[in-house]
């Protein structure tokens, strides 16, 4: 008989023995038990199926993080479901293509959104629309109170499809990254075992869970060893520095650590309970680190990791980390660099961690993986003779703000059909806060859009995406092939946001 490899049974075997221990802890004090949501989950899961869902149909969520959001997540694996989470900042048209593409069955949005939202997916044919609310409130828990629990796991093989995460691509439409049981599974026991978790910690919660490192890294690496979850429903600086005596462990990104430092008094008194620091979704800056080191006494671990491929390299637990690298290749996982032996190239990764591709986009499945069978990321970085990993830049023109992934194109397209734009290059920049801040350089006749105007043609897009300043160019540098120089406006405009003195 098949043993079955759906993830949802791993995680459950890992915190059965211990139902009564606390599992996610509120900002009220409330506390959810693994028990309880090991009963929710099931109460999710046999309300997906009275509805008719069926093993391997999508359910599209985007809704606010709540205990509710982390139960139907579960609940959803639970049942067999591929599990699609949206960023909450996305629009209506954005929505609108997530829905084409991905072809669920059921839509579960925000009950404030539901208005907006309905239309759109009847456009897309969806059969059940539900809503959600972070307060218990919502049409998908009224449906789950006349349904009868799904107590079972349903059977999934180790290839079988469990989440589908919509990454952009340098076209500026999104692709659906296809992640298996068996990727989840690998990465989140890999990550467990590296990092040292156990049932003593005590993990601070404030990332969003419609992303990887909130949703897979956090929730997956903390479940595993049945430990308690601080979990804050957004990230506030001081309502994080206040839960910090409480915790062991946080995850962030690099905003985070430097919104703390920004906050007067902060130090080796606020971590004396912390055993480890991790960060990531975003480079972290060499100052960054060194100031929370001198504050703190802590340094700061930092990973390397993307939808495609869950984690991929860690700087050591027990050992050195050194600021700028993303440390070693997890175990299980290969990591080398294209191109001329010690020079900056593409890295590539294989292992059980990687994606089984693009979601109804084979061609770029194909582009994705080499000959040989290594994942292309798209990232540049060297190796040096330790193994140590170091990201030098990007092959691909992404921008990383405040963790969330921005490609230029979607925002260029916009812009390059309004009257008076001749053409326009979006790019990132360093700011203090954010690690990146997005810019819009415009090349524009006399007649075109003031700020205001091209402001208010992109507020179709998610707010995070949208430029924060706007330039002007008599003309965009290119090199002898027309082609735009981007790391020319980059160095131009690099002081565009600068630090708070």
């Amino acid at each position: 008989m098949m043993t079955n490899k759906n993830f949802f049974a791993t995680l459950q075997a890992a915190y059965a023995l211990h139902p009564e221990r606390p599992f996610l802890t509120l900002p009220d004090g409330a506390s959810i038990s693994y028990g309880e949501m090991d009963a929710r989950a099931a109460t999710m899961a046999g309300a997906l199926r009275q509805l008719g869902a069926k093993h391997g149909d999508r359910i599209v969520v985007q809704v606010e993080k709540s205990p509710e959001n982390v139960a139907l997540y579960l609940g959803a694996m639970r049942a067999g479901l591929v599990y699609v989470p949206l960023n909450t900042a996305y629009t209506d048209a954005e929505v609108s293509y997530f829905l084409d593409d991905a072809e669920p069955v059921i839509f579960v949005c925000a009950p404030e959104n539901e208005k907006m939202l309905l239309p759109v997916a009847k456009q897309q044919n969806i059969k059940h629309v539900l809503t959600l609310g972070t307060t218990g409130d919502g049409t998908l828990l009224e449906a789950a109170a006349k349904a009868a629990p799904f107590e079972d796991t349903a059977a999934r093989a180790k290839d079988d499809l469990a989440v589908i995460l919509y990454t952009s691509g340098t076209t500026g439409r999104s692709k659906g990254a296809m992640l298996t049981h068996e990727n989840l599974s690998s990465n989140a026991k890999t990550l467990n075992a590296l990092w040292g978790f156990s049932s003593k910690d005590v993990l601070l919660h404030a990332l969003p869970i419609f992303h990887i490192h909130g949703l897979f890294v956090a929730l997956h690496t903390a479940m595993l060893s049945a430990c308690e979850i601080i979990f804050l429903p957004k990230f506030d600086v001081a309502e994080l520095r206040r839960r910090l005596p409480k915790a062991s462990v946080l995850m962030g990104v690099p905003t985070f650590y430097t919104r703390l430092l920004n906050e007067e008094g902060f130090g080796k008194t606020d971590c004396a309970n912390m055993r480890l620091f991790i960060s990531g979704s975003a480079p972290l800056t060499v100052e960054t680190f060194n100031a929370f080191a001198a504050r703190t006494g802590q340094s700061i671990l930092e990973r390397y990791g993307m939808s495609e491929a869950g984690m991929i390299a860690s700087n050591p637990l027990e050992g050195e980390r050194i600021a700028g690298t993303v440390g070693f290749a997890l175990p299980g996982i290969s990591v080398r660099i294209a191109g001329e032996k010690g020079a900056p190239g593409e890295v590539e990764v294989k292992g059980p961690n990687i994606c089984a591709g693009y979601w109804k986009k084979p061609d770029k499945t194909e582009e994705a993986f080499t000959e040989d069978g290594w994942f292309r990321t798209g990232d540049v970085g060297t190796l040096d003779k330790d193994g140590r990993l170091s990201l030098v830049g990007r092959e691909k023109d992404l921008i990383i703000a405040g963790g969330f992934n921005i490609y230029p194109i979607e925002i260029e397209q916009i812009l390059d059909k309004l009257p008076g734009v001749v053409e326009s290059a979006v790019i990132g920049v360093p700011h203090p806060d954010m690690g990146e801040g997005v810019v819009a350089v415009i090349v524009a006749k006399n007649d075109a859009p003031d700020d205001a105007a091209l402001a208010d043609a992109l507020s179709s897009l998610a707010k995070f995406k949208r430029p924060r300043k706007f330039f002007r160019l008599d003309v965009l540098p290119r090199n002898t092939m027309g082609k735009v120089q981007k790391q020319a406006l980059r160095e131009q405009f690099k002081d565009a946001f600068p630090a708070a003195s």
